[in-house]
């Protein structure tokens, strides 16, 4: 059936409306709208909300196949709410070739629970010696207009300079992980009181806040665009603001883990709370939910990494970094965001749809619920509180924080150009 109409829904959270699908499109919005030879989807109470896109997923295919897929990830994505990723370059081979990103552009293609765009690498495998064929990425099948070299920083201020330079010419965007490496060898954890108390390698803020600042300063001096992936600390968003009130075409993300978790948790020494960056302090926490209320960071990105068990379920110094994010992201937000009243959920939409689809060029994404827009649309139950079961995820991984957790809201339609990817909860 080519015609959906979802009736009652709160779209944006406001008040409630109806949206009628035709195909691939928003037909109509409106109140009493006819259901027609429609299939109908009662949404009372439920908040519609353009479909999610995420400018910071890793989903390991090519090479780590035993942590997450195309498949797995785009699944996992689906029931999260999301209906476009991006997908980070450190794979095995690393994306720096267009042939690269064509294989990962073409796997997300053909499985169809999102749209999948590649991230291309700044530098030839991650090196940080040489920078990868940037244009040839971006004049390939996948047209990647965003590159990084995520997990690892482009900590060369001339590579940066020169990364910069070229992706200008097409209006491209260097994504950082700040993270200034001779300051963090050996580190485990965030510097600060937790780690004297434990004895383990602090990560100091200073690390990644000397990058960002270095980096702001490049993007003036080349007039380019930079965007900083998950800021994590309350000095992080000082410079950021600072930047943006001189004119700087400086972005920036903040994951869900940092909006709710704190370096207390590594107390535990649960792996599962070993990230990179780090998790912070209460007072960086709060800084950073600040800042995401009043657009000094512009998005929330998962950074959704996924790990086999083997590879967290051991002592805390040989675990991997990283905690999968995509099937829990909007439960988190709206546990700090509006649940705490910084954020509406038209505050929401802005942050974790237009925003991160303007910024990466998502095309189709991020578009307001209106008549003669593309379908993409996740229908949320604001009004669900349920523990988090990570034997329930379509990921292909399990290395969630929240396992055990009570977080509000869930999703439960996603569709993608009119398609149900995600019905009543479950994939379809």
């Amino acid at each position: 059936m080519s015609k959906i109409l979802i009736r009652g829904a709160k779209v944006l959270g406001r008040d409630a409306q109806d949206v009628l699908i035709d195909g691939a499109t928003i037909a109509e919005v409106g109140t009493g709208l006819s259901a027609e030879g429609a299939e109908v989807v009662e949404a009372d109470g439920k908040v519609l909300l353009p479909g999610l896109v995420d400018l910071h997923t890793h989903l390991r295919e090519p090479g780590r196949e035993d942590s997450e897929t195309v498949l797995t990830g785009t699944r996992a994505a689906a029931s999260g709410g999301f209906t476009a990723v991006f997908a980070m370059a450190n794979t095995f081979p690393v994306a720096d070739t267009a042939g690269v990103v064509e294989q990962v552009y073409r796997l997300g293609q053909e499985h169809g629970y999102c749209d999948v765009q590649p991230i291309g690498a700044v530098t030839v495998g991650l090196e940080g010696r040489k920078l990868a064929e940037l244009g040839a990425m971006h004049e390939s099948a996948a047209g990647v207009t965003v590159f990084s070299d995520d997990g690892k920083c482009v900590d060369d201020a001339v590579i940066m300079r020169r990364a910069l330079e070229y992706v200008k010419a097409f209006g491209g965007v260097v994504a950082q992980h700040a993270q200034e490496p001779r300051l963090t060898e050996g580190a485990q954890m965030n510097e600060g009181i937790v780690s004297a108390e434990l004895g383990l390698g602090g990560w100091p803020a200073v690390a990644e806040e000397s990058i960002i600042a270095r980096d702001v300063l490049l993007a003036e001096h080349v007039g380019s665009r930079v965007h900083i992936c998950h800021l994590s600390t309350a000095g992080s968003v000082e410079i950021v603001r600072w930047a943006k009130s001189r004119g700087i075409d400086v972005t920036a993300e903040v994951t869900p883990h940092h909006l709710l978790l704190t370096d207390e948790l590594v107390r535990t020494y649960n792996p599962v709370f070993k990230v990179n960056p780090p998790l912070r302090t209460e007072r960086d926490v709060l800084a950073l939910r600040e800042a995401l209320a009043d657009g000094t960071i512009d998005i929330v990105a998962t950074d959704h990494a996924p790990h086999p068990h083997e590879d967290k379920d051991c002592e805390w110094a040989a675990a991997a970094m990283g905690m999968v994010g995509l099937e829990t992201a909007l439960s988190v937000v709206q546990e700090t965001m509006v649940d705490t009243g910084l954020l509406t959920w038209a505050g929401v939409a802005e942050r974790m749809s237009f925003k991160p689809a303007a910024i990466g060029g998502a095309k189709g994404h991020g578009r307001p619920v209106s008549a003669g827009e593309p379908a993409n649309l996740t229908l949320v139950d604001t009004a669900y509180r349920g523990s988090v079961d990570p034997a329930g995820f379509a990921s292909r991984s399990r290395n969630t924080p929240y396992e055990g957790l009570e977080l509000p809201g869930r999703v439960t339609h996603t569709w993608l150009r009119g398609k149900a990817t995600l019905v009543d909860g479950k994939l379809t």
